[in-house]
């Protein structure tokens, strides 16, 4: 996991648990076979492809009720 992704993430969630989930929860669905939603390099782990996602603002952690969405726009 690179440092830099897990600084620029946690300006948008910052608390550090809170990330961790997420994180998890989105590695999980990618290794269940959910399709990436930012464009990834062979080299680039599931994490770090987690990580850009929320960077990005294409995933959402609703965290009334402990869910993650897709942002489709």
């Amino acid at each position: 996991m690179k440092a830099e992704l897990v600084e620029q993430a946690s300006k948008i969630i910052p608390e550090p648990q809170m990330l961790i989930n997420v994180v998890s929860r989105r590695v999980a669905q990618l290794n269940n076979g959910r399709a990436p939603l930012v464009p990834t390099t062979p080299h680039m782990g599931n994490a770090n492809i987690a990580l850009t996602e929320i960077i990005e603002g294409k995933l959402v952690y609703h965290a009334e009720s402990g869910s993650l969405q897709e942002d489709n726009q």
